[in-house]
């Protein structure tokens, strides 16, 4: 049974998501938490968030019928959401644009074979 995540929109850069991201890729779901709690990276507390909600919707899904030891995290992956365009003062009465980017991440889990 599959079970996923999605957080939409979250104000991080897709490059910084991904960089933690990576690190859960056909880990078990307690590993993966593991290493999302002991991560110091800002991404990591949006991911754990998002793992636990996945790991709910599993539980949710089956009815009770689940086992959470036998969870994998089997995909996650991290899109590129709207950019937000602003503006900041430059010398010279000169404008420069800042880009805010923003990115939308999935968590999807699987039971072990």
């Amino acid at each position: 049974m599959e079970s996923r995540a999605v957080a939409r929109y979250v104000r991080i850069t897709p490059r910084k998501a991904r960089s933690v991201a990576n690190a859960l890729r056909g880990k078990p779901v307690e590993q993966a938490m593991n290493i999302l709690t002991f991560t110091p990276r800002r991404a990591a507390r949006i991911l754990r968030k998002l793992l636990v909600s996945a790991v709910s919707n599993a539980e949710d899904k089956a009815k009770g019928k689940l086992d959470v030891d036998n969870l994998i995290v089997s995909r996650v992956f991290v899109n590129q959401a709207p950019t937000l365009k602003r503006w900041r003062a430059r010398a010279f009465g000169r404008a420069t644009r800042v880009e805010k980017k923003s990115c939308h991440i999935t968590v999807e889990l699987a039971e072990k074979e």
